[in-house]
């Protein structure tokens, strides 16, 4: 009779530990959500992401006001140049001040994907997983949930990093074989902060333009490393446009699509370019991503890939694939 009480009572404390473990998880994800739900935020820190051999190191400044003003600045740090991406009650935008040129899109981003740099997707990332992972060490919790990367299927699962405040420290998103990335370092966040009634708006991001930047030519064409199989160059072409020089480079076969490189200089009229797709980060700067193409701009040139047949992880491989160092004349 003892061993039977003894057992009946090991058991309901088993269950009673596993029950007082799963209430603080729950009461910490609740704690924290409350947290940031906040009238406005402003943060800064330090984003890293892996491209097979490369690396983008990027200095990050992240602002939301209430209700859905978003202001995400993304500044290389190898060149400096800086990208804006906007979302207010116009649109969301593309920003490119140095250019005075903007991409607009009808998006539901920031919600539709996870963005480890913006304290609300990240929260739903832990909210929408009913498998969420949770650890908690001398400096503070480890959540691990799945994530929402549509275009990106290699990106499956986050760790989110906590001190004892709630204050989230860092993000890491790991592919499936548990290597990173993707790396967000927060430096600090302020949950009261307040802006300038220009800070949300397109004009208000747009006041360093050098329109006195002249075009220059492509010096070197820069080719895919990555083609599908069965697939080859099958023409080549060069103009001269407004701006200075266009190039075609058309591939065929299985797989068929186009590069498509042309130099640009800023205009003195502020250009938005309205598009079909979403933002995306490619080749270390902020491009736009649709179904049959995308397009992102590097050191004064505008490219853009574009297909009917690939889909949107092989226009992303030809995209990422193609690098700032020149193999072609």
């Amino acid at each position: 009779m003892k061993k039977i009480f003894a057992s009946i009572l090991f058991v309901f404390m088993v269950i009673m530990l596993s029950g007082c473990g799963s209430k603080g998880e729950k009461d910490i994800l609740k704690n924290l959500s409350k947290k940031v739900d906040v009238e406005a935020y402003y943060l800064d820190g330090k984003l890293e992401i892996v491209n097979n051999e490369d690396s983008y190191q990027y200095d990050v400044e992240a602002a939301y006001k209430s209700k859905n003003n978003f202001r995400v600045s993304l500044k290389n740090k190898v060149n400096n140049h800086e990208q804006i991406i906007l979302k207010n009650e116009e649109g969301v935008y593309v920003l490119t001040p140095s250019l005075n040129k903007s991409f607009k899109f009808q998006s539901e981003w920031p919600y539709n994907n996870s963005q480890s740099y913006l304290l609300q997707t990240v929260i739903q990332d832990l909210k929408n997983d009913e498998n969420l992972g949770f650890e908690e060490n001398n400096d503070g919790y480890i959540f691990t949930s799945t994530v929402n990367y549509a275009n990106n299927p290699n990106l499956v699962k986050q760790k989110v990093y906590l001190d004892k405040d709630l204050n989230i420290k860092e993000v890491i998103v790991l592919n499936n074989e548990d290597v990173m990335q993707m790396k967000m370092t927060y430096n600090s966040i302020d949950y009261k902060a307040t802006f300038d009634d220009s800070y949300f708006t397109l004009k208000g991001n747009m006041s360093n333009v050098d329109t006195n930047t002249t075009s220059k030519s492509l010096d070197s064409i820069i080719y895919p490393m990555y083609v599908p199989a069965n697939t080859y160059l099958s023409g080549q072409e060069k103009v001269m446009v407004e701006d200075g020089e266009r190039v075609i480079l058309t591939f065929n076969g299985d797989s068929p699509f186009m590069v498509i490189q042309e130099t640009i200089k800023p205009t003195e009229e502020l250009l938005t370019i309205p598009m079909y797709g979403e933002p995306y980060i490619v080749t270390g700067t902020v491009g736009a991503l649709s179904d049959s193409s995308v397009t992102w701009v590097n050191n004064g040139v505008e490219f853009y890939v574009v297909s009917d047949v690939l889909n949107t992880n092989d226009l992303l491989q030809v995209a990422n694939s193609i690098g700032t160092l020149p193999v072609g004349k």
